[in-house]
Formats: C-alpha cells, sequence, structure tokens
C-alpha cells in the first residue's frame, strides 16, 4: 500500500486563498478573476470590484516577530510619494492567525502588464521612449523624497562587500538618496510606465535602483545598453559602481537559494569588469 504525501505548498496556497475570500469580504469587494501570487507564494493578489469601481486586492503572511517594521508598512507609506506613477493604497485590514500575521491591501487598480513574469528580463522588450523618460523621471523624483525609512544601511553594505571582495574594496556609501529598492522587470509595467510593490523603499547607497534594474537585465544586452543609457551619469559614477557590487551580491545569494541560475554568467562577466575599475564604459557591449 502507497500512501501519498500532503504537498506543503498546496496546502500553504490553500491557506492564503481562504485569507484573500476573508478580506474581499471584510472590506466588501468582489474577486473579479484568477489571482497572482508574489515571490514565492508569500502573498496573493487579485482584481476586485466594488460599487465604487475596480481595485487591486493583496494579502501578504509573515510571522509575526517580522512585522511592524518599515518593509510590513512599505506600500502604504509609498502612497504619500507624489509624481511617480504607481498604485495607491486605499484600505488596510490586518489580523492574526497564531503567530502568524495577515496584512490586507486594497488598492487602485493598474491595467498596464508587468514587462516580465520574473525579476531578471529573458525576452527582449521594446518600450518607448516616453516610457524611459517616465522611468528616469520616477527614480529621479523618488531619489529626491525625503524620509526617515531604511532600505539598506552602512553596515550591511560593508558586512556584505567585506564577504564577496574582501577589503581591497572600499566599501564606503558616500551619498544616500530615497530608493524603491526591488527595481527589476517584474515590478515594472508596459506599455505605460508604473512601478509596483513598494515594500522595501527608503534610503539606500545613490544608485542602487538603477543597478537594480541594470543587473537584471543582463541576459539581455540591447535592454542592458538602453537601461545603461538612461542611467549613464548615475552607473559610471563611483558611488553607481559601488551600488552595482552590491546589488551583484544580493543577486548571487538568490541564484544560491535556486532563483535564476541563467543570470550567474553574466553578472560574473560584469563584475569582472567592475573589479577592474573600468570607469565610463558601463555595460559591455555585445
Amino acid at each position: 500500500m502507497t500512501t501519498s504525501t500532503p504537498d506543503p505548498n498546496a496546502a500553504h496556497r490553500a491557506v492564503m486563498r481562504q485569507n484573500l475570500d476573508h478580506a474581499a469580504a471584510v472590506l466588501g469587494v468582489e474577486i473579479a478573476d484568477g489571482v497572482a501570487w508574489g515571490w514565492r507564494d508569500r502573498s496573493i493578489g487579485a482584481h476586485v470590484t466594488n460599487d465604487r469601481g475596480d481595485w487591486w486586492l493583496r494579502v501578504v503572511r509573515e510571522l509575526t516577530a517580522w512585522t511592524g517594521g518599515d518593509f510590513w508598512r512599505g506600500n502604504a507609506e509609498a502612497t504619500a510619494i507624489t509624481g511617480v506613477p504607481k498604485p495607491a493604497v486605499t484600505w488596510i485590514e490586518e489580523w492574526d492567525d497564531g503567530d502568524v500575521q495577515f496584512r490586507a491591501e486594497l488598492m487602485t487598480l493598474i491595467r498596464a502588464h508587468r514587462c516580465a513574469a520574473t525579476e531578471p528580463l529573458r525576452d527582449t522588450i521594446t518600450l518607448s521612449d516616453t516610457w524611459w523618460s517616465t522611468l528616469r523621471h520616477s527614480v529621479d523624483r523618488v531619489a529626491n523624497w525625503p524620509t526617515d525609512r531604511t532600505c539598506l544601511d552602512q553596515e550591511t553594505v560593508t558586512r556584505r562587500l567585506l564577504a564577496f571582495y574582501g577589503p581591497e574594496v572600499d566599501a564606503t556609501v558616500t551619498a544616500w538618496t530615497t530608493a524603491h529598492g526591488d527595481l527589476h522587470w517584474a515590478n515594472v509595467t508596459e506599455p505605460q510606465c508604473y512601478i509596483l510593490d513598494w515594500e522595501g523603499w527608503g534610503l539606500a547607497p545613490l544608485g542602487y535602483d538603477a543597478a537594480t534594474l541594470y543587473c537584471h537585465s543582463l541576459l539581455v544586452p540591447a535592454v542592458a545598453r538602453r537601461v545603461h543609457e538612461t542611467f549613464t551619469d548615475i552607473l559610471d559614477s563611483e558611488p553607481g559602481r559601488l551600488a552595482q557590487l552590491y546589488t551583484i551580491t544580493r543577486l548571487l545569494l538568490r541564484i544560491e537559494d535556486g532563483d535564476y541560475p541563467d543570470l550567474a554568467g553574466p553578472l560574473h562577466e560584469h563584475l569582472g569588469d567592475l573589479l577592474l575599475g573600468s570607469r565610463g564604459t558601463g555595460c559591455r557591449s555585445k
């Protein structure tokens, strides 16, 4: 006799769906179509409707001990940022289940499509000049937005760069700006340029957003070149170079955990260019 082993992922998804239905009932909305899953099923979202229109409902699950900080409140607090195309959170509900906390956020519905289904871009995408200028304006607007939120701190940057590169790389951050903190291709939309997922925004090394998008573009060299053209002044600066060095460490750790192994080669190739100290050239043309 054989017995089947319960699928923990299926059980987790069932719990998340139950909590999405609970949030919809509490907020007085109806789920309009299928659901979407966040990174490693940490969150679930859906297009919902009520008599006031169409919305996006997102439910996130976290251990209660890890809630309450900047990351937990990021989407809601980003609503205050003006001049950047993004969703706005209009309502929040929280509840707990033992040592687990759930947070439901009802936000404006963005009808544009994500540029990619995954964080790295794997297929060529054609985006208008207006799209690129909107992106640059948005990144600059965020960079100048005052905040006491923290995305990265000097201690984290110093420890990570020392572990990866040794003491020869000066890890001192000389300029700090506000950053979205996770600017990859699944968090931007087309044909209109909206920026999604504001959980982790806050102060970071200058150039962190440009570095993040650039490093997530390396599998499509033509797009990587366009990212570099859009952010040349940032990426080719010493702070921008440092931001790229840190971003590469972050992505290599993700690769170690099993995410996007195909990005490892391009990352190491670009890392070689950075560590050689090449300046003013940015991405190696291919």
